[in-house]
């Protein structure tokens, strides 16, 4: 088994539980968390000893979403080219980032996966669990895509799990969305107490360990394949292209004072700036109290 850092994995109840472990940085994807986690993949589907696997996140989140603290290139206004970079660079660079390759690496898996969410979950960390085979939450997660709010893109998997006016209520603010409005909209199976996630989701595991692997592979084929052939690789290899031109759709009066509150500020200074204007949240901890 390869010596993971930035991820646990740990065999049990018929299935492994695969852990996201950066829990001080509330589990961001970094590039080598996310290239550890498709290793696991690989190795829990290779492994005939696992019938599925159950996905979550150490500590307070599941995942905050994709790494923005690292060190970057400062951009070069009035177009917003990172410094010693060029526009065709810039659109390459996203092209290739957002190729549908790792989502489609989960979602074609032979083996189920569900995800148990716990806390945030948010950007590209809402997207692994919505492109886990089911997805169970606690009454305290917290689902949002804010980074649509800092000139980035939304992903289609929320469309199909949300459908289409949800998908849009949410996709074009960044709003958070609390376990119920997340059961309410169809992004989540179930919500379960915090204490008896993981547990309920191994359940379910042992559940499907009952029926034969073969007939649980191609049945989950039948869910995932079959949207497939209805153009869901399509809309997923347009969503990549799509990403790379709103990331090059690039606004000074958006990014730099962002860039201005990064640095004066920190990463909180960051968010506040991105984040303030939207408060209170509609739902979730940062939403008005409820009488």
């Amino acid at each position: 088994m390869p010596d993971y850092e930035n991820i646990l994995y740990e065999k049990q109840r018929g299935g492994v539980l695969i852990t996201l472990n950066r829990p001080e940085a509330l589990n961001a994807l970094s590039p080598d968390l996310v290239a550890e986690l498709h290793s696991a993949f690989t190795e829990a589907e290779n492994d005939p000893e696992i019938r599925a696997i159950v996905l979550t996140g150490a500590g307070r989140a599941f995942s905050a979403g994709f790494d923005i603290a690292g060190d970057r290139a400062p951009n070069v206004w009035p177009y917003g080219i990172p410094e010693g970079s060029s526009v065709a660079e810039l659109l390459d660079r996203w092209r290739t980032q957002d190729r549908p390759d790792k989502w489609m690496h989960l979602w074609e898996l032979n083996k189920p996966v569900i995800a148990a969410v716990n806390g945030w979950c948010m950007g590209g960390g809402s997207w692994y669990a919505l492109f886990s085979h089911m997805t169970y939450a606690s009454e305290n997660a917290v689902f949002s895509q804010p980074e649509v709010r800092m000139i980035s893109n939304t992903s289609f998997i929320w469309t199909l799990n949300a459908g289409y006016k949800n998908a849009l209520r949410y996709s074009l603010t960044g709003d958070h969305i609390d376990a119920e409005e997340a059961l309410r909209i169809g992004i989540i199976n179930q919500v379960v107490p915090q204490d008896e996630l993981i547990d309920h989701c191994f359940s379910i595991v042992e559940r499907i360990a009952l029926v034969s692997p073969e007939t649980v592979k191609i049945n989950l084929h039948v869910a995932t394949m079959g949207l497939e052939m209805m153009g869901f690789r399509n809309a997923m290899v347009l969503n990549g292209e799509l990403s790379a031109l709103v990331h090059s759709s690039r606004r000074e009066d958006v990014l730099r004072p962002l860039e201005e509150a990064r640095e004066q500020g920190g990463m909180r200074g960051f968010l506040q700036q991105r984040d303030g204007p939207f408060q209170p949240e509609p739902f979730g901890p940062r939403s008005e109290k409820k009488e």
